[in-house]
Order: structure tokens, then sequence, then C-alpha cells
């Protein structure tokens, strides 16, 4: 993860809690939930209120994505239906070695984390707004982990998704270009199932040293580049770190509004 190819991250939304724009974990739970009016059809087996079903998602997805300035096309229908319905689905969490954590009056400053080689699937976006990419970023991943794979199966969400983000020279603010990464659950590192979309790639990222620090909430370029800037100023040694190079890590839905975030820096090789 210390390389450019390390390029990831992911990002969250723009409203509060209720509001048109915020869509939570739970607000799909409850949609999977929700009893088809339409019985299976024998002949086929298959659930005659599957196309409504989809439908509704869709239409709700898509009132979401206009908070964010993203429109939500309507092949984004069966994958937006598989991931709502996996959504009780235990999520594997990447593995990592706690190595220190550094905490003052029972608070959590920051902790040192070593995460192993990995392969990740990972996307290249470069819209006008952070959460533009990352939104866009992620409904392409969405497809490969919803059997848009060579092998035609769920793959299972994994966390944190990540997102690489670089600071210009003056580190005054983010570049537009960003890059939103998955994780491969445990069971498919050796061998990887391969996207239908060209745009995205699998990469192996060579074991890493982190420091990463924890905040809630939104993330921007603004409240980016904040987190950067506090977690500089808590470190002994920043400059052991790549200067221009972050990794924002999301653990929550892209669009609630007070997401469980993660900022990391990473140790110079």
């Amino acid at each position: 993860m210390q390389q450019e190819a390390v390029s990831c991250r992911m990002s969250g939304a723009a409203g509060e809690p209720g509001a048109p724009g915020a869509i939570t974990l739970e607000d799909l739970d409850s949609m999977a939930e929700e009893p088809s009016p339409d019985s299976a059809d024998p002949s086929t087996g298959c659930s005659q209120g599957d196309d409504a079903e989809q439908e509704r998602l869709l239409s709700y997805w898509q009132s979401v994505g206009r908070g964010h300035q993203v429109d939500v096309p309507g092949d984004m229908a069966e994958p937006i239906q598989q991931l709502t319905r996996n959504q009780h689905q235990e999520r594997e969490s990447i593995p990592f070695t706690l190595i220190h954590r550094k905490e003052k009056f029972g608070e959590v400053l920051y902790e040192k984390r070593q995460y192993g080689k990995a392969k990740w699937a990972c996307i290249k976006m470069q819209e006008e707004q952070y959460e533009q990419s990352i939104c866009l970023g992620f409904m392409k991943l969405m497809k490969y982990i919803c059997e848009q794979n060579s092998s035609g199966l769920y793959l299972g969400m994994t966390i944190p998704i990540v997102t690489l983000v670089h600071t210009n020279e003056t580190h005054s603010e983010l570049t537009r270009s960003v890059t939103v990464a998955y994780y491969l659950p445990e069971l498919l590192q050796e061998q990887p199932p391969q996207p239908y979309d060209s745009d995205i790639i699998i990469e192996e990222w060579p074991p890493t040293v982190v420091y990463t620090r924890s905040f809630r909430g939104v993330t921007n370029e603004d409240s980016i580049m904040r987190e950067i800037n506090f977690l500089a100023e808590l470190l002994e040694s920043p400059e052991l770190c790549l200067q221009n190079i972050f990794i924002v890590a999301g653990y929550t839905n892209p669009a609630a509004a007070n997401r469980h975030n993660e900022i990391w820096f990473l140790q110079r090789p």
C-alpha cells in the first residue's frame, strides 16, 4: 500500500439523518425484508415481485444519488437488489496487526498497524467532486461484487472500502484523481475472479505500515484535509510517512450522515 498503485478510498453523503440524501444500512435492510405482494411463479421458480423490488430499490438509490449530483443508471438495479438482500451477511474485515496505540486521557489519538500483502479490486476516478468520484467508483465495484465477474458469484462485502487520495504540491488541497478499492475476501485472494468491467484492475499491494486515526461524519475535500493536518500534528515523526498520498477508509454505508471513517498515513518503504 506504499506505492502509487495502492490507490484507494471511499466517502460519505452531505445530508442529515432522515434527509432525502441520506440512505442507511437500516433503510436497505427494511426494504429487503418487506414481503413481496406477488407469489412465486412455479413455472420459473422466481418471484414475480423481483422486477417490482428492483424498480423500487433503483428509484430509491436514484433519489439519493441526485442529492450527491450523481446519476444512478438503470443497469444498477440488479446489483443494488443483490447488495440489499445480502446486507445481513457478516462483512469480512481486512486483517492487520496492531503495533502501537497512542492514547491521551483515555482517548485513542492514533494507531500504528501492519497490513499484509493482499489483492484489491481498484478503479481510478476523476470527477469534479470527491463525493461523485467515490459514489461512481463504488457503483462500478458493486457490479463486480454482485456477480459481474468471471466466477458469476456474489463475492461478499469487506470493510473498509478504501480510497487513495493525493494532495497538491503545496499540501493545501486534494487533487481530483482518486482510486476506490475493494479488498478481496480471504478465500478469493489466491485466485481473484476477474471483473467484466475493464476499468477495474486487480492489484496486489505490498505489506504496509500505516498510522491511522478514526473520525466520524461525512468525507469530502474539506473534512479529509482537516483530518490529514490533524493527524500530522499528532505524529512525532510525520516525515517518516509519504507526504502527498493518503488513504481514507470507510466502514459505513457511503451515504450515511454519521459515517465511521479513518485517515491513514503510509509509512515510507
